[in-house]
């Protein structure tokens, strides 16, 4: 198992989000090719270890982009599970809002504004396989930093935080599990007003139960 990272202090940037934010994303962007392939191993084999994830049948996780630690090995393993795979898309009129999309090897890809693929949902056919998050039973969603008491930081656009944010009221939610690479841990990060809470984060190094 990887050793696990000295955390970053918000502190030492004086307090700046925006800062700190911008140093998570170049360390993750920092690592090799080699130490990301590590990393993904390890955090898949700590997500098939969870309950939640081993009850889920209908998943959403996210393809990695700038860095970010590589959920995607886990596709198979869902599917012999039985448990079907969604993708977050951009949800149009609807400012920085997600709905998640059914998602195999022969799906349609387009890029949406940021340059991310995502599943194509402009034709009848792909719009019926959109789901929206309550419908869910689980969703792994990647974060820019995070501490050891389950607090968050996201890349700023809000758009977890408004998707989810039905999951503070009473009714059906998916169980929400974070993502990151161990370096990016920061030894206390503040709470906001709009975060979402985390059932779980989970890194290559560790597991987090808020």
């Amino acid at each position: 198992m990887p050793t696990p990272a000295a955390p970053l202090s918000l502190e030492s940037f004086d307090g700046s989000r925006r800062e700190l934010r911008r140093e998570l994303r170049r360390r993750r962007r920092a690592l090799t090719p080699e130490q990301r392939r590590r990393a993904s191993e390890h955090l898949c084999l700590r997500l098939s270890r969870l309950p939640e994830v081993q009850r889920a049948r209908r998943v959403a996780l996210y393809l990695p982009n700038d860095g970010e630690i590589d959920p995607t090995p886990l596709i198979d393993w869902f599917r012999h599970r039985g448990a079907r795979v969604h993708l977050p898309v951009l949800k149009p009129l609807s400012r920085n809002r997600l709905w998640f999309v059914h998602y195999h090897a022969d799906t349609p890809m387009v890029r949406n504004r940021f340059g991310i693929p995502e599943p194509e949902t402009r034709h009848g056919a792909h719009r019926a396989r959109r789901l929206a998050a309550w419908a869910l039973d689980l969703i792994l969603l990647p974060l820019v930093g995070f501490d050891d008491a389950g607090q968050r930081m996201g890349m700023g656009g809000g758009f977890y935080d408004r998707t989810l944010a039905f999951t503070r009221h009473p009714g059906p939610r998916p169980r929400l599990v974070g993502l990151a690479h161990d370096c990016q841990r920061v030894d206390s990060l503040p709470v906001e007003p709009w975060d979402v809470p985390l059932d779980a984060i989970v890194s290559d190094a560790r597991l987090v139960r808020p």
